[in-house]
């Protein structure tokens, strides 16, 4: 406590050049790139790449399988559907269950579901069996969804947090694309082989990646979590440049968790309930504080907007889209889909490298008003096609071209920030959960947007249906306007601080007032 007034303006003014919770975040602004926190992360990212791949591949996979199978298109929208359907409960489970085997265990035991799901629907002599299937690998894309962003977070260092924790949605992006691919060759096998061979290629890299992961560290959050303090500062060695770094890592983790940073063992005693995660979901949903429910609706509105502007029905139904504008051979709109998928790869590539620079919240400002205009551009065009006795060539190019700047908007904003920001704003005791809790809203939206979008563009016309996602993605903007701070840049351990009570902000102007008053003087 600081005696006297002049000493206590002291003593604010040090904490106002620091971060506003007590951590300086000059500390980290030179932090080098470290390479085995990156290989750490490209490896946990290849289940987002399965994830990807499996949501890409059945675009093209639901015009062979409705063709041999013969199914209705109510059926077709329940087997694009049905993987995140079961996603939602994976999700929540995914959680609870990090919080008691640890993040790279559950990476291992999401790639072996997906791996069971790939041979159930590489098997596929029906639709209960493709159902099945497909249904498994739900659970497993759950547990992806929520996994890899976390274990990324808790990895890395704040300088290169959003360029490493972003990998994830890059890889899903990826393996978006690696889907439509082989979508375009396998497509040109004979009928019964060529969608079965698309939908069981995930099972290789789900079971290389369980042999993977047995050789790479744990998240050292979730050690110190588990009082294993000795095994968190190795960890922390490794995945930072020096001693000094990792030191003021793990005493800020220490601190989070609730843990003496003064304390020298390497084992401590923390209380079980803390280890496992128990009463995270109630903190979260039942008695949170401001800070916390502030996130909380920050995380669930990100997501809830990622999905809600219908990204991943434009991902599943390209094909159909393009058949309403006159284009019917199957190898070209295999190959529509191939190029919308470039277009998605690459610019979630380059937003990976602006998270850093030009931070979280404007690069998803500009992505969404970017969606908005495109999404009106193609409901224009679509409007003309549909309303039109002749092909209007110009039309269906301008409809393919709206399409893909839709996607490049998307991908330099809407869908890698949605993960990074979500991933890292939640408290130590709370992240996975909670944002299990995002994921869950993720793929319940999922849900209803994809299983919806045949029968509302039905009911409206294709060309309705997108200036319906364009007026939801202007509401989009203004949620992030207006409720979403900065992140860029900041300690994991001070995200509470950022989220904080509105007399927390007014300190802190007090404070720069002060400051300014001495400036003057």
């Amino acid at each position: 406590m600081c005696p006297g007034q002049e000493t206590n303006v002291q003593c604010q003014c040090q904490r106002a050049m620091k971060d506003g919770s007590g951590h300086n975040n000059e500390d980290y602004s030179h932090t080098k790139f470290n390479n085995y926190a990156c290989a750490c992360v490209v490896a946990a990212s290849i289940i987002s790449a399965i994830f990807g791949y499996s949501t890409g591949v059945m675009a093209g996979a639901l015009l062979y399988i409705k063709e041999e199978l013969r199914i209705s298109d109510l059926q077709v929208q329940l087997l694009a559907g049905i993987l995140n359907a079961c996603a939602l409960p994976g999700s929540l489970l995914a959680g609870r269950i990090s919080d008691i085997i640890g993040r790279r265990n559950t990476i291992i035991l999401s790639s072996i579901i997906f791996l069971l799901g790939s041979i159930l629907m590489g098997y596929g002599p029906n639709y209960s069996a493709l159902m099945a299937g497909r249904c498994t690998a739900g659970i497993g894309a759950g547990f992806a969804l929520m996994i890899a962003p976390v274990y990324s977070a808790e990895i890395s260092s704040p300088s290169y947090r959003g360029f490493l924790t972003a990998l994830p949605d890059v890889s899903i992006n990826l393996g978006l694309l690696l889907g439509y691919v082989s979508n375009y060759f396998f497509g040109r096998l004979p009928l019964q082989i060529g969608w079965r061979t698309m939908l069981f290629v995930p099972a290789f890299p789900s079971l290389a990646l369980a042999i993977l992961m047995l050789k790479l560290v744990e998240s050292p959050r979730w050690l110190v979590m588990q009082g294993r303090i000795g095994d968190a500062r190795e960890v922390l060695m490794r995945v930072s440049n020096t001693k000094q770094e990792a030191e003021q890592r793990l005493q800020e983790i220490k601190t989070a968790a609730g843990i003496d940073p003064r304390s020298t063992q390497d084992i401590v005693q923390v209380p079980k309930r803390s280890r496992s995660g128990g009463g995270a979901l109630r903190e979260l949903l039942c008695n949170p504080s401001p800070p916390v429910r502030r996130i909380l609706i920050a995380a669930t509105g990100v997501h809830l907007f990622q999905q809600i502007i219908g990204i991943e029905a434009i991902f599943m139904y390209t094909p159909r889209i393009f058949e309403r504008t006159g284009i019917t051979d199957k190898s070209v709109l295999l190959l529509a889909t191939v190029g919308m998928g470039i277009s998605d790869a690459v610019f979630v590539l380059i937003s990976t490298f602006l998270l850093d620079r030009v931070g979280r919240r404007i690069l998803l400002l500009v992505s969404s008003g970017g969606v908005a205009v495109s999404l009106l551009g193609l409901g224009a065009c679509m409007r003309i096609v549909e309303h039109s006795d002749d092909k209007v060539s110009w039309a269906i190019s301008f409809t393919i071209v709206f399409t893909y700047i839709y996607v490049a908007f998307t991908a330099i904003g809407l869908g890698p920030v949605t993960w990074v920001y979500s991933s890292e704003i939640f408290p130590l005791r709370l992240r996975a959960q909670g944002l299990g809790v995002g994921v869950t809203v993720n793929r319940f939206t999922n849900v209803v947007v994809v299983t919806s979008f045949i029968s509302i563009y039905q009911k409206i016309t294709m060309a309705g249906i997108f200036f319906m996602y364009t007026a939801i993605t202007a509401l989009a903007w203004c949620f992030y306007y207006s409720f979403l701070p900065e992140t860029k840049g900041r300690s994991l351990e001070d995200m509470e601080s950022i989220f904080g009570k509105t007399n927390d902000i007014n300190n802190n102007n007090q404070v720069k007032h002060v400051i300014n008053g001495y400036n003057n003087a």
